[in-house]
């Protein structure tokens, strides 16, 4: 198999299947494309041939694409029952992919204001949206709220229990709370660090420092030394 991705320190959506397959030791090429938007650029280009999206990430098994985070996540849980990435039981599974769903489609003031800058360090960048964006009030309360929930009913050390899509799926959420220096409780800051100390997450993060690539349309705090 092949995972299309991203630049590793501002792809969010390329963070999440690649760091659950890592995790749960799925073999994969990695391919990783400079993200660029514009036409006929080589990211678009390498794209339109495997994908009719012309977005990452993009898994290719034997020719067969898949794309979108969450078609690709359950079509490794499919292709690897035995690697248990949804939780077991029923009830549980489906208040994963609701879990899910919601970030796939919301927190539009989160992904908006704060974009995954791995490499970064803007705390003075969240203080002020936090003072100045409601919205972003409301999505940070609602995410860590869903989390404490997950660990009063399971104990942790993961959303699920043990690691599954869920938490993969919010690995990105976790970067931008240490980006921004954003404020959450005692039992949200020791997940954020459990997930950091993933061998899979330091590898991708480490990864992530080490491009020293500076995209200006994924920089809206930033300038370019």
């Amino acid at each position: 198999m092949q995972l299309y991705i991203g630049n590793k320190n501002y792809s969010s959506w390329s963070l999440r299947p690649w760091l659950l397959m890592k995790h749960a030791g799925i073999a994969f090429d990695e391919v990783p494309l400079r993200l660029s938007f514009e036409a006929g650029s080589p990211f678009k280009t390498a794209l339109a041939v495997v994908a009719p999206s012309g977005k990452v990430p993009v898994l290719v098994d034997e020719g067969f694409a898949v794309w979108d985070t969450l078609a690709i996540a359950e079509y490794l849980a499919e292709k690897f029952p035995e690697k248990s990435l949804w939780p077991a039981a029923t009830k549980a599974r489906a208040r994963a992919r609701s879990l899910c769903a919601e970030m796939h489609g919301g927190f539009q003031a989160l992904r908006g204001g704060c974009p995954m800058n791995i490499e970064a360090e803007l705390p003075e960048v969240g203080a002020r949206l936090l003072r100045d964006e409601p919205g972003l009030v409301h999505d940070l309360a609602r995410i860590t709220a869903m989390w404490q929930r997950q660990f009063d009913e399971t104990g942790g050390p993961f959303l699920f229990g043990a690691f599954t899509i869920v938490d993969a799926y919010f690995a990105p959420v976790v970067t931008r709370i240490r980006t921004y220096v954003l404020p959450v409780p005692a039992v949200v800051a020791a997940y954020v660090d459990r997930i950091f100390a993933l061998p899979a997450m330091q590898q991708w993060v480490a990864q992530a420092r080490a491009e020293h690539d500076f995209l200006a349309f994924d920089e809206p705090y930033r300038r370019q030394a």
